[in-house]
């Protein structure tokens, strides 16, 4: 019983660590460092290198209309931005409606072969020294642009993560209600990352890069934004975070719409992990290597695979002494019980308006683990394709 308990603190070690462990720790190492190293950060407001903006579009007819015209509201010299749509597949009039629009350089090709695909070829027409990567459904705050070439006027800054916003409703379902505080609490992690070194891993709907640094990736990556920047800080640049430069969507219209998308990006997370396994030597990359650890790799392996070994532990030393029997592991486990039939209620109220969101915590959390198993899934018997639909927004 003594080897099960200690098992079993392991893994609850290891789950709350991911979650919020390491949260705390990234807290308290970014306070002391303020501490030490206190100095105000003075931006050129002179600094306005040309700039691309660049969108990989696959039958994006639908939100043409307000991107093309966020996108032209930009507070940036019109003739230092350029504006560049690929559109690989579109056979929904995507390409015939941006080629109407004079100030917008429009690649098509009829062929499909993802968003990477798309990405690759078109990185060879930019010849701006930064690019800025955005999705066709996310509206960009007036000031993106400006805020994030900001950070280039330091040549160890390599790339440049932009804030992933949410859009609130007043009574959202169980999808928005889950994205939107994870995408908070995600903000909040990568903002400390960023403070104390580096972001690892960027948000695909707003990242920049150097030009220069930008190299072709394996046509069948899954979560291309993650894996270019973090090949960036490979080569030993950072990527800073930059919170006043947002991208803005809608959540996904419910939870079955935010589980495809979920599984995507956790086989898209297992196939990173192995291919970004040289970052897992802290000998090399140090800092790097703790951040990217702790940040993502548990999350999409030790830390869901945990979960159900908790439960199975927990209810085997509950019931040494009686399941019924007032103690400490007793309490553990029938908390956990309670968890997860709140989980099970926030799936049952899914989409119904309902005002205590508190239920649709849970949910997400195990929705959130669940894919991760059926991203293992696929990504084992290869069945995830850089071809994919998008999740349908709300």
């Amino acid at each position: 019983m003594t080897a099960i308990i200690i098992f079993f603190w392991i893994l609850i070690f290891i789950v709350f660590y991911a979650y919020a462990g390491y949260g705390i720790v990234l807290y308290a190492l970014v306070k002391l460092k303020r501490i030490m190293f206190s100095k105000a950060i003075r931006h050129n407001p002179d600094f306005e290198p040309e700039v691309t903006l660049f969108v990989a579009a696959y039958n994006e007819k639908d939100f043409i209309k307000a991107k093309v015209e966020n996108s032209l509201a930009l507070d940036y010299p019109e003739n230092k931005l350029k504006l560049v749509w690929v559109t690989d597949g579109s056979d929904d009039g995507t390409p015939e409606l941006l080629k109407s629009h004079p100030r917008l350089e429009v690649y098509h090709q009829p062929e499909r072969a993802g968003k990477i695909g798309a990405m690759n070829r078109g990185m060879k027409l930019v010849n701006t020294p930064i690019v800025i990567f955005t999705d066709a459904n996310t509206m960009l705050n007036p000031e993106a642009i400006r805020n994030i070439v900001r950070h280039y006027a330091d040549p160890k800054v390599g790339g440049v993560a932009g804030e992933k916003r949410i859009a609130k409703k007043d009574k959202d379902a169980a999808a928005g209600a889950g994205e939107g505080i994870y995408w908070k609490y995600e903000s909040a992690l990568k903002r400390l990352d960023s403070e104390l070194y580096s972001v690892v891993g960027a948000a695909g709907e707003l990242f920049s890069v150097r030009t220069a640094l930008f190299h072709d990736v394996e046509k069948d990556t899954l979560l291309d934004d993650f894996i270019l920047t973090m090949r960036i800080t490979q080569q030993g640049y950072i990527v800073k975070y930059e919170p006043e430069a947002n991208a803005t969507e809608t959540s996904s219209a419910n939870v079955e719409e935010e589980l495809k998308r979920k599984v995507r990006i956790s086989a898209g997370g297992l196939q990173s992990v192995v291919r970004l396994k040289s970052l897992l030597n802290i000998f090399k990359y140090k800092t790097l290597s703790w951040q990217y650890i702790s940040h993502r790799v548990l999350r999409w392996t030790l830390a869901p695979l945990a979960l159900p070994f908790i439960f199975i532990l927990n209810l085997i030393i509950a019931m040494e002494k009686g399941l019924f029997v007032p103690g400490f592991y007793t309490l553990l486990f029938w908390g956990q019980v309670v968890f997860y039939i709140a989980a099970l209620a926030g799936w049952y109220l899914e989409n119904r308006k309902l005002k205590v969101k508190v239920l649709f915590v849970p949910y997400y959390f195990f929705i959130m683990n669940l894919s991760v198993y059926l991203g293992f899934r696929r990504f084992i018997k290869g069945r995830q394709t850089v071809n994919w639909e998008r999740a349908k927004r709300a």
